[in-house]
């Protein structure tokens, strides 16, 4: 331990990614990484800002890709902020909207980062557990807090939470913000951006890194009342004037534009995450209802972490988490059909 940190370094407990192993040929399920490429559009919008004006800044409020998702979602410009990949949104969302002196609540199966942040942010927080069926209740946060936040679909379950129990929920606490992380949103659920006019406690952000494969370019959104991105924009302008620069504005505001490419590859995602849950049900394998880009799956008579370690040695990675309550899960990202295909084959063999 540097005698140089501040004191409170010491104490956090920092978010560990997916592993990016370097060997080649792997059939690389764990990081929900999208299979197909980016919109053609958004990489011919970036290569065409690969160009002298790089010399420049990029404009600071990133007009041209507030104004992409506006029009997409039928919002007005006030009402979007972007930052570097929806983790650094999220960041900001606990430094300047979390803060209160309540316990912040989150499920107690849920995105690995947010007790990270309570961390980083000394918010103090409560992990509601999930049901028996790995399910969000909403009655059980009908409890004092000083902010809700829990991705829909939920992470690392898939599990989608219904418009009509957000709604509930933001019904229930109206003096504090319920932050929606829908990074997983456009696999099969219901955004709630349709829910921001009505509720001005209600904050959603999104990634471009699923669903617009775009998770080499780091770039996130949030969708809220103005008062709500007014506090985002506040805390970004003083922490980092000029958060995207001009390629990432670029490939993100075509990319949304692209609604065509968009629309087709998630449906190519979601008719193999379909033939992979028929897969593994045949195979004797619990699934868990999915609207993400993965699949949540168990079998009752093989040890997950045994099940990892074989798939590994035929050259394909999972995810496999510790924590108690799901140790006996997989998260498996829906790859190709032909990495779809590699998977089920090598399970065969376990």
């Amino acid at each position: 331990m540097s005698k140089f940190w501040s004191p409170f370094v010491k104490d956090l407990v920092p978010y560990v990614p997916g592993e990016q192993p370097k060997l080649a040929k792997l059939v690389k399920l764990n990081t929900n990484e999208n299979p197909y490429g980016p919109s053609p559009k958004a990489i011919a919008a970036m290569q065409a800002e690969l160009n002298d004006n790089l010399r420049l800044y990029p404009d600071p409020n990133s007009d041209r890709l507030k104004q992409a998702v506006a029009d997409y979602y039928g919002v007005q410009t006030a009402q979007v902020f972007v930052g570097n990949g929806s983790d650094e949104v999220l960041a900001h969302a606990f430094h300047g909207l979390f803060q209160h002196g309540q316990p912040l609540l989150f499920p107690d199966i849920s995105y690995s980062f947010y007790p990270v942040y309570c961390g980083l942010y000394g918010i103090d927080s409560v992990q509601v557990p999930l049901d028996e069926q790995f399910q969000i209740r909403v009655e059980d946060y009908a409890r004092p807090n000083g902010g809700i936040i829990f991705p829909n679909p939920n992470a690392p379950t898939g599990s989608p939470l219904a418009l009509e129990a957000i709604e509930r929920l933001l019904k229930a606490n109206p003096d504090t913000v319920v932050l929606v992380d829908e990074a997983y949103i456009d696999f099969g659920g219901e955004t709630a951006i349709s829910l921001v006019d009505k509720y001005p406690n209600l904050l959603v952000s999104q990634t471009l890194s699923k669903s617009r494969s775009l998770a080499g370019l780091r770039v996130g959104i949030a969708v809220g009342h103005p008062d709500l991105i007014e506090a985002l924009e506040r805390i970004k302008n003083s922490f980092n004037s000029y958060p995207l620069d001009r390629m990432a504005i670029a490939g993100a505001a075509a990319a949304f534009e692209d609604k065509a490419y968009f629309e087709q590859t998630c449906q190519r995602v979601i008719e193999s995450r379909e033939a992979v849950v028929a897969g593994l049900q045949k195979l004797g394998f619990e699934v868990l209802p999915s609207k993400a880009n993965f699949v949540f799956a168990r079998h009752p008579g093989k040890d997950a972490a045994t099940l990892a370690a074989g798939l590994r040695e035929q050259g394909v990675i999972v995810r496999h988490f510790k924590q108690q309550r799901i140790a006996q899960f997989l998260r498996i990202t829906i790859g190709t059909p032909e990495q779809n295909q590699a998977l089920l084959d090598a399970l065969q063999g376990l």
